[in-house]
């Protein structure tokens, strides 16, 4: 007999449909939330069949279950724990704790892809193409691997999940997965599917207008309140305020801060764990500690929403040839076009600055983290050309 702990998003999850597929009626799964892993572990040497092979997989326990879980093992008991995390590296130490960031070939890795790689190892699963398509998904999902190859079907696959139940989406996997030649999602699910689209296309254009920017140690980071869509808000906030090194996401019901970014330079796991939390370097997670609600909400909460650069622009556009007009809510103005040199120059309120840029978009950065000001309209920018041709043919 088998048992599994496992984390309860998508990649988790996976785990626990693999474990289904290969033990079938053989193994009890249960899905824990980050805090609850160390209960369930703790359940288990109080109460469980210490015969059973224990698998934990996508979380790590805390210290005091590490020490029961070697003693455990050198005991002889049978105990297996498979996670990706960085955080969570240390556990290789141990003959039974298999941690991999990134596999032999590069590829970031998830818990369901190690997990699938163990069961096939010890021939404990034959791989089939659907599974193997399946176990991509996910990963690819839980790397956000997913948003550099645009695989709109792992995004999908992970919205599906949060639709339905763990056990109607678990029935629907196991079943797809044991019938079918190659992963597919039937006509009612793309239906649901594509109205959530919509859905959360509405909630994000919502949470644009909410979002504000605060300076945090070496970082300049973009804060926004959300309950809901927090990796699909994450990414296209990233995505519209590229100046921003991270966004942080406070979930204040949830009592929790998630954490992402679309940048290499940034490991915001790194950030989580300041708070006592961890993840992946482009998504992570903590709870909401005194310390995080000081620096995310008491430090942040008096802040005006940062606004938006002008939609549907034809002239003042980004890199333009003719330079691109910024302004703040206290009227400053900034210019922004490249030189002869090659570096872009700045001028705020028609003086130019000393410092130069090597790309347009250091300069916008520089524009953005100083003075929080946004692109101007197509009309502002066609004045300001036209004030300044008069203001140069009058010199």
């Amino acid at each position: 007999m088998y048992k599994l702990l496992s984390h309860n998003d998508l990649d988790g999850v996976g785990c626990g449909i693999l474990a289904k597929l290969a033990f079938d009626k053989q193994v009890k799964v249960h899905y824990n939330s980050i805090s609850g892993l160390d209960r369930e572990v703790e359940w288990f040497f109080e109460n469980d069949d210490k015969d059973l092979f224990l698998f934990i997989t996508d979380l790590s326990v805390n210290e005091d279950n590490e020490k029961r879980l070697e003693t455990f093992y050198k005991a002889g008991g049978k105990v297996q724990l498979i996670d990706h995390h960085k955080t969570a590296l240390s556990f290789n130490n141990y003959e039974w704790g298999h941690v991999v960031v990134e596999d032999d070939e590069g590829k970031l890795t998830s818990a369901t892809s190690l997990f699938y790689h163990y069961l096939i190892e010890h021939e404990l699963l034959n791989p089939t193409d659907v599974v193997t398509e399946f176990v991509e998904l996910v990963r690819q999902y839980d790397t956000w691997e997913w948003e550099k190859n645009d695989n709109q079907e792992a995004r999908r696959l992970n919205a599906l999940f949060f639709l339905i139940s763990i056990e109607e989406f678990e029935e629907k996997m196991l079943d797809r997965l044991q019938t079918s030649e190659h992963f597919y999602f039937d006509e009612f699910e793309r239906k649901l599917l594509d109205m959530e689209d919509e859905k959360i296309e509405r909630y994000i254009r919502r949470k644009r207008k909410e979002l504000v920017q605060t300076e945090t140690g070496d970082y300049f980071a973009g804060i926004v309140y959300a309950e809901s869509y927090h990796s699909e808000l994450g990414n296209e906030l990233g995505k519209e305020y590229p100046h921003l090194d991270y966004i942080a996401i406070l979930n204040m019901g949830g009592k929790r801060v998630g954490f992402r970014t679309i940048h290499d330079h940034v490991d915001v796991s790194e950030v989580a764990s300041q708070f006592g939390g961890g993840g992946h370097a482009k998504a992570s997670g903590c709870s909401l500690t005194e310390d995080a609600y000081k620096q995310f909400v008491t430090e942040t909460f008096h802040l005006e929403p940062l606004q938006q650069d002008a939609k549907k622009n034809h002239y003042n556009v980004k890199r333009s040839a003719f330079g691109c007009l910024y302004k703040n809510r206290a009227g400053e103005m900034f210019f922004l076009y490249e030189g002869n040199n090659g570096h872009w120059i700045i001028e705020h309120n028609h003086k130019e600055i000393e410092e130069t840029f090597e790309s347009f978009e250091e300069g916008e950065k520089f524009i953005k983290r100083n003075y929080r000001a946004p692109l101007v309209r197509d009309e502002a920018f066609v004045q300001y050309l036209m004030d300044r041709i008069k203001k140069q043919k009058a010199q």
